[in-house]
């Protein structure tokens, strides 16, 4: 499954990211499909540079965004909306007690 999701570059203590695309199970720093923006945290206010083109051309094709860039995304208006919470249906406990 593809995933857009942060890449980290820059020095020690001096974070820098890339936003690309990727297979879920590769590390991190891994190979990259396309990259498609950077997101610097040390400027002030961060700077976040995305090509909307190749974002949704990549969430149409079903890339998922992890939950820090799918925040951005919505503030661009990529997404809709956040799904937040939890999406299992709720379990029912069964007394013992009640059984017996």
């Amino acid at each position: 499954m593809l995933k857009i999701r942060l890449k980290r570059t820059g020095r020690n203590r001096q974070p820098h990211y890339r936003i690309v695309v990727m297979e879920c199970h590769n590390p991190r720093d891994g190979k990259t499909v396309e990259e498609i923006g950077y997101y610097n945290p040390r400027t002030e206010p961060t700077t976040f540079e995305v090509d909307k083109e190749k974002a949704a051309k990549w969430l149409s094709l079903g890339a998922q965004p992890s939950d820090t860039i799918a925040q951005y995304f919505v503030k661009l208006g990529l997404i809709k909306s956040l799904k937040r919470g939890s999406t299992k249906p709720k379990s029912i406990k069964k007394d013992k007690k009640k059984k017996e």
